[in-house]
């Protein structure tokens, strides 16, 4: 489970295949007159690609990622023309331009907010000026979450881009990259009135077009933002039966029945998002835990059912490889 040479020139060249694809495009538009007809280029001079703007966003993650692990790679001199292309001051102003709209207020709120985040974290590990330059729009997402987290009393449990604990683990990527640990605390002191008291958790899941498991990502989110110490407290009681491989649907990648319809695809990214949490949890697991070689193998079961399907269909297609390379690159 770890990232070959082959497979990061196939993901890449998916990526590089839809990323400046405008069409077909589902855009996230409020519109308050006739003027706000317009394509998804003009709107978003940056991420007009991958079927709507987050994919976009995340596609570049995606290929900034591939770029620092497999710089040797075919596709590496390509990705570096379209970074410079696309990460210029006058695109990151037209980008900025369409949050300014009153209409824009929750525009991506948080899936979209989080990934702008996890894209700055990974620029900041490049030595090219793409951090310096993506950098106020992220800024610009990082403020937008300081003012919603407050106000949030309760979180959203939804296994679709609504979910707020994924945000909360991506979101830590950046501050723990920017060393803004304000922003972090804010983070955890969420994560805790959110989650801190679950326990005995049932694992509704899935539902028909999840690519999240709302059980797996708390834990992953509470794993980031707790101490240590205070995460093997948390841990066992909230799945309290891993060892006995229950809920026994965490261990079960789920089936896909149709990979055409965009919906029913998201699936495959639920196990690949299943796979992810399960590295991850099972490496934060002591070695004597009964449960953690469960966690291990439930990882590859669910990567093993995934990751042939990133590519074939644009429905998923335009997002799922960047699933794949976060569960083969962690844990």
């Amino acid at each position: 489970m770890s990232l070959a040479r082959s497979t990061a020139s196939r993901f890449a060249k998916i990526a590089l295949g839809h990323l400046t694809r405008e069409y077909p495009n589902k855009l996230d538009h409020v519109m308050a007159g006739a003027d706000d007809v317009r394509s998804p280029r003009e709107l978003h001079p940056i991420f007009f690609g991958s079927f709507d703007w987050h994919s976009c966003v995340h596609g570049y993650w995606l290929l900034a990622t591939l770029l620092r692990l497999r710089p040797e790679m075919a596709e590496a001199e390509t990705i570096v023309t379209l970074f410079d292309d696309a990460f210029t001051d006058d695109k990151v102003a037209g980008e900025l331009v369409y949050l300014t709209r009153p209409e824009s207020r929750g525009f991506e709120r948080p899936y979209g907010w989080a990934w702008s985040l996890m894209l700055q974290a990974e620029l900041l590990r490049h030595q090219r000026p793409w951090a310096g330059v993506h950098a106020p729009l992220a800024r610009a997402f990082a403020q937008r979450l300081e003012a919603f987290l407050p106000v949030a009393d309760y979180p959203v449990r939804a296994g679709t881009h609504y979910n707020t604990a994924f945000a909360l683990v991506l979101a830590s990527e950046y501050a723990d990259m920017t060393g803004d640990t304000a922003f972090r605390q804010m983070l955890r002191t969420r994560a805790l009135v959110w989650y801190g008291q679950d326990a005995a958790c049932q694992a509704w899941e899935p539902s028909g077009d999840d690519f999240l498991s709302p059980a797996l990502i708390e834990a992953e989110a509470m794993r980031r933002l707790l101490p240590r110490e205070s995460f093997e407290l948390w841990f066992p009681r909230f799945p309290p039966d891993v060892a006995d491989k229950q809920p026994a649907t965490l261990f079960t990648p789920a089936r896909v029945s149709d990979r055409t319809d965009g919906k029913i695809a998201h699936l495959d990214g639920l196990n690949l998002s299943r796979a992810w949490c399960w590295r991850l949890l099972a490496a934060a697991m002591p070695e004597a835990d009964p449960g953690k070689h469960h966690a291990i193998t439930a990882a590859m079961n669910h990567l093993a059912a995934a990751v042939p399907h990133v590519s074939g269909d644009y429905m998923g297609e335009h997002w799922l490889a960047t699933f794949a390379l976060l569960a083969l690159e962690n844990g």
